[in-house]
């Protein structure tokens, strides 16, 4: 690697490290995601040349950086996780009940939305429809029946 390269690199370094900092909040793994980035740097640049913004390319692939080991991070804990559940004989545990979702019961269904268009009354019967465990009554007697609406 080529000096002006090097010395580009160890002033664009805390800039980078530092707008990463700021945006994710994370020193540590800001830190190895632009260690990654000057890696690929000091590769790639002294083969294909500086780009045109040095600082913006470091941010992107240290930020790319950062979210991969994220991702990496989330998946080893799921992985984990599922691992934990298992007996030893590598089976689901069932704790001696069946968690299954007995015969002839239904599953929660999700909350329906109201379509675009549609009266004031079929809001109404849409809402007391979809939340049965509810009071069918509004809170305020003397609301109209579409009275919480206003956030559709």
């Amino acid at each position: 690697m080529n000096r002006g390269v090097e010395d580009l690199l160890r002033a664009l370094a805390p800039q980078v490290l530092g707008a990463l900092v700021r945006r994710h909040g994370q020193f540590d793994a800001c830190e190895d995601a632009v260690q990654e980035a000057l890696l690929a740097a000091a590769r790639q640049w002294p083969v294909d040349g500086v780009p045109e913004q040095p600082r913006s390319w470091l941010l992107t692939v240290a930020g790319r950086a950062l979210v991969d080991q994220w991702r990496a991070d989330s998946a080893r804990r799921r992985r984990e996780q599922a691992v934990a559940t298992l007996d030893p004989a590598g089976r689901e545990p069932s704790g001696g009940q069946d968690d299954r979702q007995p015969a002839g019961t239904a599953l929660p269904q999700p909350a329906r939305r109201p379509a675009p268009g549609m009266s004031c009354r079929d809001q109404a019967a849409l809402r007391l429809r979809s939340r049965p465990s509810r009071i069918r009554s509004s809170p305020n007697s003397n609301s109209s029946p579409c009275a919480g609406w206003s956030r559709w």
